[in-house]
């Protein structure tokens, strides 16, 4: 399976795997950045634009490997990403373990 992404300039990308430069292709990307750094109940709201966001893994991933503390990232809050960490101590790339999930669902799909 491969998706083509394109990101506000115009450039597109063909991916089935790993996106480095994953940022400029986000959903929320050109959009207010303030709005993905709201507390309480906001929180929930910011989270709905990372729905659907063709780069929601590597976003989140960079957040936990770089243990973001602020902000919504990835679909997950600072403190569901704090649980997150502190339920799984023993990850220490969570774009190794996201990027080898993505590979295996692209070769069963084929």
């Amino acid at each position: 399976m491969t998706v083509v992404m394109t990101n506000r300039e115009g450039a597109t990308v063909a991916r089935s795997s790993w996106v480095d430069e994953w940022a400029q292709y986000g959903t929320c990307s050109g959009s207010d950045p303030d709005a993905l750094f709201v507390q309480g109940a906001a929180q929930q709201q910011a989270k709905q634009v990372c729905m659907g966001c063709p780069v929601i893994a590597e976003c989140l991933a960079d957040s936990l490997d770089n243990h973001t503390e602020f902000g919504v990232w990835g679909g997950m809050t600072e403190r569901e990403r704090r649980a997150l960490l502190k339920r799984r101590p023993n990850v220490t790339s969570w774009r190794t373990l996201f990027e080898a999930d993505r590979t295996r669902r692209v070769l069963s799909a084929s």
